[in-house]
């Protein structure tokens, strides 16, 4: 009878830490360290052959994680948003290359970049080549700007 909790124990946190695998860290690896108390907890019930030094084990590892370690754990593995290529040129100056108008988008040059541009919601327009403008906002692969 010992075995049997022990086996429920190993099993059920095998597969606590596939399904966060399967998820991509999206639950923040709390399934695999509560699973991996369960797992540790089944192997010392299986080592004392007691399926209540397994259960208690892996109860006070799986609570001590959710008491203390989480903060600890969510606090190292926290990412924080990197803006991606488009987004990070928001709030930057470009000179028009091809003239920008509402109904004709043109290009401009940021950085060292050419991007597709039009105006941006209630800004005056056109924008002749040599202008400066400044990036408002982005959509997909175009840039709306502004003077």
């Amino acid at each position: 009878m010992s075995t049997f909790w022990n086996w429920v124990l190993v099993i059920t946190g095998a597969i606590l830490v596939l399904a966060e695998v399967l998820l991509g860290g999206f639950a923040g690896f709390d399934l695999v360290l509560v699973g991996s108390a369960m797992v540790l907890g089944g192997g010392l019930g299986f080592l004392f052959d007691s399926w209540v030094v397994g259960l208690a084990s892996a109860s006070t590892m799986a609570i001590l994680y959710i008491a203390v370690g989480r903060r600890w754990v969510r606090a190292r593995v926290r990412t924080e948003a990197v803006p991606s290529n488009a987004d990070a040129l928001i709030g930057l100056s470009g000179r028009v290359t091809v003239r920008v108008g509402e109904h004709e988008p043109g290009q401009i040059k940021v950085r060292d970049e050419v991007w597709r541009a039009v105006p941006a919601a209630g800004a005056p327009g056109p924008y002749e080549p040599g202008t400066v403008v400044q990036v408002e906002s982005v959509d997909g692969v175009t840039l709306r700007v502004k003077a």
